[in-house]
This record gives C-alpha cells, structure tokens and sequence, in this order.
C-alpha cells in the first residue's frame, strides 16, 4: 500500500531548507482545500492523507459511481500506516519531520542526507546543464544561465532586454523576477536576497512563446526512465499555472507539430530521457521537463528545457484523468482555480454544475463538468474537469481556452 499526499508547497519548502518550515498562509489553505487530489492518480488500495470534514462523504460518493478504491487516512490515524510507502507530491525535510511527529519511523522514509541530496537536484541551476544534451537537435534552442554575484546579475540584465529571474527553488508563478533592460533597485534588491538565501540567480531570455507543454516521465528505483505522456498545459502571464488539456498523447503530438516536425519531438523525448538517466542519479519517483514552443523570424523551435520538476506534477495528474474518467474521442480541460472567497467559488461551482452537466457512456465521462475535490464553506481553491464529446467543442491556441 501506498500513501499518497498533497503538499503543494514541497517547492517553498525546498526553498527554506529547513525541518521547521511552515508554510505560508496561501499554500496551507491550498493543501486543505485540494487534500484529495491524489484519489485521481492513486492506485487500488492506496491511502490518501487529508481531514475527514467534508473530504470522507465526498469520497464515499466518488466510489459509489466511480469504483475508486482509495481510502483517506487522517492524521491520528498514520501510525496504523506506517508501513506504508508515502509518496507525496515532493519530498521536503519539513515533511519527514511531520510525518515523524505523526508516528512514522525514520526507517521508512527518506534520510537527512537523502533529501540534501534530492533538494540540490531539484535546484534550477541544473537547467544550463540540462539543455547542453539538446544543442545538436534541429529547431531546439534556450539558454539558462547561473548568476553568482551582484555584478553578474547586473551585466545580464542590462545586456539583454527582456529577461526573466529566477530563484533556484520556489512555488509556481513564484520567485519570479521579470526584467526589461534596467538594472533597478528594487530588482537589484530582489537579486541580492535570493543571492545572499540561495547562492546564485538562474537567468534566462524571455522568448515569444507559443504554447507551453511538457513531457512526463518515472524514474525507478534501478535509475532507469520511462515516458509517461506528453502534457500540454496553460500558464498565465506572470508564469503560474492555470490548468491542463484533457488531449491523448496522439492529439498533443498533432496539436504540437503544427509547429515543428513530429521527428524533433521523438528525439526531443529520447534526448530527455537519457539526460534524465545520467544526470540524476540517485532519484527515484516522477518527473517532468517543462518544454516550450516558441516564435522568431526563421519560424517555430522548441526550448526543450524550461525547468525540471523533480515531483509529483499537474501534467501528470491530468494524464491520469483523462485515461481514468474520460470516454473515448471526448476531450476536456483540467483546472485548478482560486477564489477571493468561498461565496465567490461555490457561485462559479452552481454556475458550472447547471451550465455543463455530466453525461456519461458506459461508466466514463461524455461531457461536462465535475468536481475533483469538495466544495466546502471555506474552500477558497478548486480542482474540477470539464469534459466536452470532441475536439470541436473547443480551441486551444496562443492561450486561449474555452
């Protein structure tokens, strides 16, 4: 058995280093309302570590028609699991240490030193490396580059133009620092404080981007990489995630090569896997190479690696959403959304539920629209698919979503 957590915050927790990281308001609120989200790509049997208000009659009506057998565990109950292997969304020492607290012993999780290690590869500073594998592949371009001082960070700004910061660990859409060619105070303030916590600055062009997706991947426990699926997936302007396309693997290869040839992809993806293989030696557990289509005058390229996610990933749950629930030939969308307020979210939810309503075609998903979580009277965040009977019913392009 296996026991599966959500703790969205894995990547600002990384960024603090420490066993006592608490996480900010924000994120905890994120943690509670989208503690189920692992029931979606959990196997039989597994557990899924949330409170039982609300999250226990939302399950028991997700198996009575869906036959999901996944159960919730709550935390006085993680003694009686101590066996079994935790598989959270990223591995931090703020997590072992709650889960130590909880009654699991040291023995059955990761050491001090294994999560030291894990946290320097999930660093930015590996893309540079990462991206000199791509270098002899036509149409594949991008540049990352480490900043180590002030005066570093400085010469790149204002040699360059449009130009994104960022900090070697954060949350997506965070730590961020987006530059237009003016060394300013406030962003040499910004640099000196992720310098002085974090040793260095990852910078990167800003590049006319098309279309942002991904390929997915598990490593096991022999260091051996397998592909799982392509995702294909929505950023808004300032870099964080807004959802994902419910597409199969077939359609994404077709939606991308719109753009460049379906032989780039193929060997994007075994240039991935090997880089995957030989430079991460030592992890084990998903994940994932944020990719990118972009523009320039001579046509379409890809930047085949934006970052490396050493975790659990939004791709990869969507993947296992559309081949859990959804019909063959339908098609949907995967989101995740905030809310000012609880009144503000349960509206759009009414909205929703009475705009898209479910049809089924023997026991998965035609159309419209469900809940992957509860909707509760603090809930402030919201995971849900909306599901449509073909391609036709809606666009993808430049951003733009139905």
């Amino acid at each position: 058995m296996k026991l599966f957590i959500f703790n969205p915050d894995a990547d600002l927790a990384l960024a603090d280093g420490g066993d006592n990281y608490i996480a900010p308001a924000a994120a905890r609120r994120m943690a509670d309302d989208l503690a189920l989200l692992p029931v979606w790509y959990a196997g039989e049997g597994d557990g899924v570590w949330a409170p039982s208000a609300y999250n226990d009659s939302f399950l028991k009506r997700m198996r009575d028609f869906l036959a999901l057998d996944v159960r919730l565990v709550t935390y006085p109950e993680l003694p009686d699991y101590a066996d079994a292997g935790v598989v959270p969304w990223g591995w931090n020492l703020s997590l072992r240490r709650k889960l130590m607290q909880g009654g699991f012993p040291s023995g059955r999780l990761p050491s001090v030193e294994d999560l030291h290690f894990y946290r320097q590869c999930a660093s930015r500073e590996h893309v540079a490396g990462c991206l000199e594998a791509f270098r002899g592949i036509p149409s594949c371009r991008g540049e990352s580059v480490a900043l180590k001082d002030l005066s570093a960070c400085r010469e790149y700004v204002e040699g360059r133009g449009h130009v994104l910061l960022k900090a070697p660990w954060s949350g997506s859409g965070k730590g961020l620092c987006w530059c237009t060619g003016a060394f300013t105070s406030s962003i040499a303030g910004w640099c000196a404080k992720v310098l002085r916590g974090q040793g260095c600055v990852v910078a990167s062009p800003v590049y006319d981007k098309v279309v942002d997706f991904a390929m997915e991947f598990d490593k096991d426990k022999e260091g051996r990489v397998s592909f799982i699926g392509y995702s294909l997936f929505h950023t808004n302007d300032r870099g964080a995630y807004g959802g994902n396309l419910l597409l199969s693997d077939a359609q994404i290869e077709e939606y991308l090569t719109r753009y460049v040839p379906l032989e780039t992809l193929h060997r994007v993806r075994e240039v991935a896997k090997d880089v995957l293989e030989r430079r991460f030696v030592g992890y084990a557990g998903c994940l994932g190479i944020d990719m990118m289509v972009c523009r320039s005058g001579e046509g379409f390229w890809i930047h085949p690696c934006v970052e490396v996610n050493l975790r659990m990933n939004m791709g990869i749950v969507a993947g296992s959403l559309y081949r859990r629930l959804l019909a063959p030939d339908a098609v949907g969308y995967f989101r995740i959304e905030y809310h000012t307020s609880p009144d503000a979210l349960r509206a759009y939810h009414i909205k929703d539920e009475t705009a898209y309503p479910l049809t089924w075609r023997e026991g998965r998903i035609m159309s419209g629209y469900m809940p992957l979580v509860p909707v509760t009277p603090s809930s402030r965040y919201r995971a849900f698919i909306k599901v449509f009977p073909d391609t036709g019913h809606f666009r993808c392009h430049n951003g733009q979503w139905p």
